[in-house]
């Protein structure tokens, strides 16, 4: 049976990390996700996953200047010393409350250059996090809710980690993201199969509950078990429902 990770960069926002770290629990997921949690009181979300139990299988690099409008650094071309900053910053929180994965986040860049400072941040993010057991993951986002955004396809992001070079570098798998730009998913996911670390879903093209829209998670959850996948699948989607609706986990069990 598919067992999910609770993305708290999208659910029960209202609520601070350590009291949405609760209601996953109450709500049945087995793990928690989160995006930017570096206002958080670390203590306090080390007691909410302790009482919990959840583990916490993820969380990202920071944005940057949210005023200047920026979404990731490691790809941006002089902001190297604030990339690595970040990086360490992630690395950082990840150690304290064993997280066993950092998103690395690109930013707003295109280019050789662009690519060239991604390659030598994300060595630096590999280095440093083997350290402590930690994978470094990097994502595709789609054109229509991130244009200009550096990574945005599968092919592009193997091609990174295979330049990379480094055995802790894989593949978010956002199944959201990766049917708007490119279809064919359950067929990509299989290509890519030995480079995926970690999977997210929500429905297409609304971003809701992942038991409606254009895409058949009973069908694409029933070929990831097939495929040997048994990983915590991330439901980061937004909620168009009653806050305590959880039923489409049940729906999305049956086959």
């Amino acid at each position: 049976m598919t067992q999910y990770s609770a993305n708290l960069g999208f659910l029960w926002k209202s609520l601070t990390l350590p009291n949405a770290i609760r209601a996953a629990k109450e709500a049945g997921f087995i793990a928690v996700e989160c995006h930017w949690p570096y206002d958080e009181d670390i203590d306090e979300v080390t007691q909410a996953l302790m009482e919990t139990g959840l583990p916490m299988l993820g969380l990202n690099t920071s944005r940057g200047n949210l005023v200047a409008g920026e979404n990731g650094l490691s790809a941006l071309v002089g902001r190297e010393a604030d990339a690595r900053d970040a990086i360490d910053q992630a690395i950082d929180y990840a150690v304290h409350w064993s997280v066993a994965n950092i998103h690395v986040m690109a930013g707003f860049a295109a280019g050789e250059q662009a690519e060239t400072t991604f390659l030598e941040n994300l060595r630096y993010a590999c280095d440093k996090a083997s350290l402590h057991m930690i994978t470094v993951l990097i994502e595709p986002l789609n054109s229509q809710d991130a244009p200009g955004y550096f990574l945005q396809t599968s092919a592009q992001a193997a091609d990174i980690i295979n330049k990379v070079d480094r055995p802790n570098i894989k593949l978010m798998f956002d199944f959201y993201h990766l049917q708007i730009m490119e279809g064919d998913v359950c067929r990509h996911f299989e290509s890519l199969l030995p480079i995926i670390g970690h999977v997210q879903i929500a429905s297409v093209p609304d971003r809701a509950e992942p038991d409606n829209g254009e895409l058949n998670y009973r069908y694409i959850l029933s070929r990831l078990a097939e495929m040997g996948y048994n990983q915590p699948i991330g439901a980061e989607y937004k909620q168009s429902t009653n806050a305590q609706d959880f039923t489409w986990m049940e729906v999305l069990s049956k086959r």
